[in-house]
């Protein structure tokens, strides 16, 4: 859905070097690594044959790609989409993501073609997109591809012209009047007057409703083939659904469930994944040069401190809200190379990777909502970095584990304007990945140049010399439990912090 980021002003970041700490975890087996810098490489390897049934299993093995099915080709339909998936494969996905497909509801609409999240009828497919079995064709081609397809599912609002608004007028919310309410955008800030006035809150207190909804899930499920679902906003929905949703729909066969939330109590409900909003924050502000590499380290003790383990993040650089609502790539990240540095960081840290539509492309527009406005793809001038960076997921398993605490390990370095940091394996799988996040040369460990928004994947190489870790920029900071501090040498009093 359509969301409202709260972004904090980048103040000073109050250190100069990257400090270096270390994860427990370590899952996965890999092969032997090569080096790669921006503009080379080994060559590619081919996706996996014979992906495994279980959808999680398989994330660990590749990327999410979110097709914005009315943009994504000038025909904007179902049958373009399943033309274009033995290309997406190629790039490296693993699972394809669908944004709402059903019909749009016409009363309170918004522009000439609505928003995909005012569904009228949840178990129908929109017109404009073409037919059930159009759909049911295009899941069976993913399939044969080797692909798992996700349902982009609003199970907090309806269009104000859905049949539950007359039949079942008692499923949705009431304000002071006594009439149906639109949806609050921001629920938890009470000084937010904002509302998505063109749906209706449903009222989670009735219990026929929970019936109702899951079976429209299942629906999907069982006459289409669904592999699972994003869920819209899903911390608006009492957590106990979702905990029921989650042993329903496993009825119907292997699932995966992504939450369009960072809370972590999500992966207690039932939730494979959740957005990492925090990372693509640190990376959007990296690239617009209000953070360095400090960014990193305070993104990861927080997700350390937070989640739990065997949690996976989902990490991105775009996505439709951020397109439409707040700046297309050239807005947010400037440049191609700059863009593509922080892609690598998002492939590369712990989590699954996603790629949205046109992001092969380089948006340089923002994509409008509720009109047509085609993707203009040109020479698909990122499709080749895309595709080398993803497939390092497939040929090297120490980048298979996305979990929350797989092998990271921090490499510390002078230099905020870099980091490098390595991700291990079992039985001596290691990577190391260096990244300049700057838009001048920068040397990595000492003696690694690399160029402005460059990068590096490779075997693990020793630093110059050995370089004092760096402390919090708390005076006493909280260490979390299962993350040690780097061996080497303790900084000198009076350094800086």
């Amino acid at each position: 859905m359509r969301r409202r980021l709260l972004l904090q002003a980048a103040g000073p970041l109050g250190l100069a070097r990257l400090p270096a700490w270390s994860a427990v975890a370590a899952l996965g087996t890999s092969a032997a690594a090569e080096a790669q810098t921006r503009g080379g490489g080994p060559a590619t390897p081919a996706p996996p044959a014979s992906p495994t049934a279980d959808p999680r299993a398989l994330i660990a093995l590749s990327a999410i790609y979110e097709v914005n099915i009315r943009q994504h080709s000038a025909e904007g339909s179902l049958r373009a989409v399943t033309a274009d998936l033995p290309r997406i494969r190629a790039l490296g996905v693993g699972m394809v993501w669908l944004m709402p497909l059903q019909p749009i509801g016409e009363s309170r609409r918004k522009g000439s073609l609505g928003s995909y999240y005012a569904i009228r009828d949840y178990t129908a497919v929109n017109p404009e997109f073409g037919t059930l079995e159009d759909l049911k064709e295009l899941i069976r081609t993913a399939h044969q591809l080797g692909l798992k397809v996700i349902l982009d599912w609003v199970a907090n609002h309806t269009a104000w012209d859905h049949p539950w608004v007359t039949q079942h007028p008692q499923w949705y919310r009431r304000n002071e009047a006594g009439e149906i309410q639109a949806v609050k955008a921001n629920p938890d800030d009470p000084n937010d007057p904002e509302h998505w006035e063109d749906v209706a809150q449903l009222d989670y207190g009735q219990n026929e409703l929970w019936v109702a909804m899951l079976e429209a899930m299942r629906f999907w499920r069982r006459e289409v083939g669904f592999d699972g679902f994003r869920c819209d906003v899903a911390g608006f929905l009492p957590p106990r659904f979702w905990q029921v949703a989650r042993q329903v729909l496993e009825q119907d066969g292997p699932l995966f469930m992504l939450a369009e939330s960072d809370s972590p109590q999500m992966h207690q409900l039932g939730f494979d994944a959740t957005y990492d909003w925090k990372l693509q924050q640190a990376l959007q502000k990296i690239a617009q040069g209000q953070a360095d590499a400090q960014a990193l380290l305070d993104w990861w003790i927080h997700r350390v401190q937070h989640y739990p383990v065997g949690s996976i993040g989902m990490n991105f650089i775009t996505n439709h809200d951020i397109n439409s609502w707040h700046g297309s790539d050239e807005e947010l990240y400037g440049s191609p190379a700059a863009a593509q540095a922080m892609a690598v960081l998002a492939a590369t840290l712990p989590g699954v990777p996603l790629l949205y539509s046109g992001q092969e492309s380089f948006h340089r527009k923002r994509l409008a909502f509720f009109e047509k406005d085609p993707i203009d793809w040109g020479t698909r001038s990122q499709a080749d970095f895309y595709t080398r960076l993803l497939k390092w997921r497939v040929q090297h398993t120490a980048l298979q584990a996305p979990l929350a605490f797989d092998g990271l390990e921090w490499v510390p370095d002078q230099n905020p304007k870099v980091i490098t940091f390595k991700r291990r394996g079992p039985r001596g799988a290691r990577l190391q990945i260096s990244v300049n996040l700057s838009g001048q040369a920068q040397k990595v460990l000492g003696r690694i140049q690399l160029p402005a928004w460059g990068w590096q994947i490779g075997a693990p190489t020793a630093p110059a010399k050995a370089a004092a870790p760096v402390r919090s920029r708390s005076n006493t900071p909280r260490r979390p439990a299962n993350v040690k501090p780097p061996k080497g040498p303790k900084p000198k009093p009076g350094a800086n912090r």
